[in-house]
């Protein structure tokens, strides 16, 4: 996964005073036009979301918490764990990469506890980077007055911080305000996004996009909240300083800090609602024309609808930190970035806590590794000058994720692509040389040509299952004989969207009543 811009951050946090710790917060100043996720925020988000991963089984101990875990080696992704039944973040991590964890960046959505912690310094890790709320081994008590924390956490705690101490990791805390304008771009973009327009043409409360949305991201938003932000004030002032983290209860820094945390949060609820639980999901397309053929079962079993939009939103994060995106009209390239993310399904995952996944690869669509802004075209096929159109420049989001790989696809398991576009006619070659089994996708673009760019190629790619973000098939009279799920028309699909804009558009229209 690589980036088509620079980026510098300007220190605007306190530092520890000793050596090797230090605890810094940061601000990305983004060159350019349009905002865009840092590589800060998009792996600290990326640890969050996976922190709530769907899980088998219940966590047995309330006083640890999970986890979720990003691992990054020269700025690209190689490594995204959650914890397991039994098994933390950390110590999957271990179990998966072991000593090439040297020079890696590791970011936590909770400091890790002692027992994870001492693995991964003797690994060799450069960074390690948590969000600044509870800890894995949980400090927070149910009230300001509640019971006292357990002694197991407080012994955790002094032991973290002897090993943070001694270690020759740079062990700190990174958080980054949003780049001005980050925030409502994604709550735009996130609303007439694909799947959310699906899902409101579906919708039988005749909700519109922007109702649908805002329902789904508020709702986002509490649960988000409760996870990850400390709602008492005086309490995340407790945890910080247990954590010997006394530098950021200082004002302004402890007020900004709670301001950035919430900003992030709002992100992560926005990015999720895109893509509402709502009446529609990834459902199955027909195998082959012949109908005969529908009954053959499938080579390889699919994930679950919770897995499969779980990592349709790590995609959907992973498009904001293109350096395509623009939003205003000022800004030469109108388009959203495109996201990707490839997990294989093996029994040797699962033997590593991974609930049997093991990440392949993910990236987002960028000009080629190296390059600085504007060094490449930037006009989309709006413009009539064919020779500054960005198309033939632009690494696609599979791409990416297939070019910077963290491991081979062996042909036994299941390797399931999760991207938040189509396929086009460039990519489709490249996922079936790859060996990819599954994708999962919206098809608003499926047999458009666009000139610089088709999507011609995907109704026509065989032999791997296509999921399609869809109306349930129960809940849905477009279902064939043999229980797959069928696609209304697209005339059909907008028509009904014209419809009910008419009709919302008409009743904004009414005058009120006096």
């Amino acid at each position: 996964m690589e980036e088509g811009q620079g980026e510098s951050r300007t220190n605007v946090g306190q530092t520890r005073p000793h050596g090797r710790d230090c605890s810094s917060q940061t601000i990305s100043t983004l060159q350019g036009h349009g905002p865009r996720l840092s590589k800060i925020n998009l792996f600290s988000l990326l640890s969050l979301w996976l922190e709530l991963f769907p899980q088998e089984q219940p966590e047995e101990e309330e006083q640890i918490r999970n986890v979720g875990l990003v691992v990054v080696r020269d700025a690209k992704v190689v490594g995204l764990h959650y914890s397991r039944h039994e098994l933390h973040a950390g110590q999957a991590a271990i179990i998966q990469h072991g000593a090439r964890l040297a020079d890696c960046q590791l970011y936590f959505s909770r400091r890790p506890c002692a027992t994870c912690l001492k693995m991964i310094i003797n690994a060799g890790v450069s960074q390690i980077s948590f969000w600044p709320g509870d800890p894995e081994c949980s400090m927070l008590r149910s009230s300001p007055h509640g019971p006292p924390i357990p002694e197991e956490a407080m012994l955790d705690a002094m032991a973290t911080e002897k090993l943070k101490s001694n270690s020759r990791s740079h062990i700190c805390l990174l958080l980054q305000p949003l780049a001005p304008g980050m925030a409502q771009f994604v709550a735009e973009t996130s609303r007439e996004c694909d799947f959310m327009v699906e899902a409101a043409d579906d919708d039988d409360l005749g909700l519109t996009a922007e109702e649908l949305f805002s329902r789904e991201q508020e709702k986002h938003f509490q649960d988000f909240s409760k996870h990850f932000l400390i709602e008492n004030s005086h309490q995340h002032r407790e945890i910080l300083t247990r954590m010997h983290l006394e530098n950021f209860c200082v004002e302004p820094y402890f007020s900004n800090l709670r301001h950035s945390m919430r900003e992030v949060v709002e992100v992560l609820a926005a990015v999720a609602a895109g893509v509402p639980q709502r009446h529609c999901g990834f459902h199955r397309e027909p195998l082959a024309a012949d109908a005969s053929l529908l009954s053959t079962p499938p080579r390889h079993e699919s994930v679950s609808q919770e897995v499969a939009r779980h990592c349709m939103i790590q995609a959907r994060l992973l498009a904001y930190r293109t350096g395509l995106l623009r939003k205003h009209k000022l800004h030469e390239d109108p388009k959203v970035g495109v996201g990707a993310v490839i997990w294989a399904h093996s029994q040797s995952a699962a033997l590593n806590g991974s609930g049997g996944l093991s990440l392949v690869g993910c990236g987002y669509n960028a000009y080629p590794a190296g390059s600085q802004y504007a060094e490449y075209p930037l006009m989309d096929d709006k413009q009539e000058d064919k020779q500054r159109r960005k198309y033939r420049y632009i690494i696609h989001a599979e791409q990416n994720a297939l070019t910077f790989r963290t491991r081979d696809i062996n042909p036994e398991e299941a390797a399931m692509l999760f991207v938040t576009k189509c396929p086009c006619d460039e990519c489709v070659p490249l996922i079936r040389g790859a060996g990819i089994t599954h994708i999962y996708t919206n098809d608003h673009d499926r047999d458009r040509d666009k000139g610089d760019i088709s999507y011609l190629r995907f109704s026509n790619l065989k032999g791997i299952q296509k999921f399609i973000w869809q109306r349930d098939p129960v809940a849905s009279s477009y279902v064939t004989a043999n229980g797959y799920a069928g696609k209304r028309s697209r005339a059909e699909a907008q028509e009904k969207h014209g419809i009910k804009k008419l009709r919302n558009n008409g009743a904004n229209n009414l005058n009120p009543v006096s």
